[in-house]
């Protein structure tokens, strides 16, 4: 029996422990069925506000630059417009959790020093208490999962174990979708690079050898990328046969 978690009191301490399961069995086979989709994501994030008592929002915050940054499956506009404000001062829990603490814990966001500009606009918004744990993904993304409440010391007891199991999957789903998107950009990729190796070989009469050798020179005189290259040879090759 515990008193701040998913199990919160003695007869309920079977149901409430079948209902965790059983959410984490449907966000897994989510990640199964469409690895790294909103859909699941967004089971994820719904499951914070369900499992967890006091979590009144919850949603992920993905950064992968300066000018790509924002919340992903947010349960409402608050996690929003929290993570906006964390944006704008360059600091916050998630902010942190994303990039450098595992977790993070703001027991009252009133009496926090850490974030001097973001807790004042945090309490201005109703939010009293954060959880953030870091989503470890791939490539050059950080995120993490978000849970808001607006009660001081709302995160106490199973919050922080249940909280890093969604985690967990929040995470893999992530992974599994950049891995996705990675392996979508090879082949289209590889299909440009093709294309322009045809162009070349009927423009010049040369063998796809030497086509891509000749993109290659050009990449490298350029210094540009030989995807680059082929995505220029396609586009004026295209409209040299527009114009005929």
């Amino acid at each position: 029996m515990t008193d701040g978690g998913v199990i919160t009191a003695e007869g309920d301490e079977d149901d409430g422990l079948d209902q965790l399961l059983a959410s984490m069995a449907d966000i897994a086979r989510d990640i199964a069925r469409t690895p790294g989709g909103e859909e699941t994501l967004a089971s994820v994030t719904q499951a914070c506000v369900d499992l967890i008592p006091g979590v009144v929002a919850a949603s992920i915050l993905s950064i992968e630059g300066p000018e790509t940054y924002g919340s992903v499956a947010p349960t409402s506009e608050l996690p929003k417009r929290l993570d906006e404000l964390q944006q704008k001062f360059q600091e916050g829990p998630c902010w942190d959790a994303a990039t450098a603490d595992p977790a993070t814990r703001v027991p009252d966001m009133r009496a926090e020093t850490r974030w001097p500009h973001f807790a004042p606009a945090a309490v201005t918004e109703g939010v009293l208490s954060m959880l953030s744990f870091r989503l470890f993904t791939f490539d050059r993304r950080v995120a993490a999962l978000n849970l808001f409440a607006d009660t001081v010391d709302a995160f106490a007891g199973d919050a922080e174990t249940v909280g890093g199991m969604l985690a967990t999957h929040a995470a893999t789903a992530l992974i599994a979708n950049d891995r996705q998107l990675q392996f979508r950009s090879a082949l289209a990729s590889r299909d440009i690079i093709g294309q322009a190796k045809g162009m070349l070989m009927e423009r010049f009469d040369v063998d796809a050898v030497r086509a891509f050798e000749l993109l290659a020179k050009l990449s490298s005189e350029r210094n540009t990328p030989l995807v680059g290259i082929a995505e220029m040879v396609v586009e004026k090759g295209s409209a040299s046969r527009r114009r005929r």
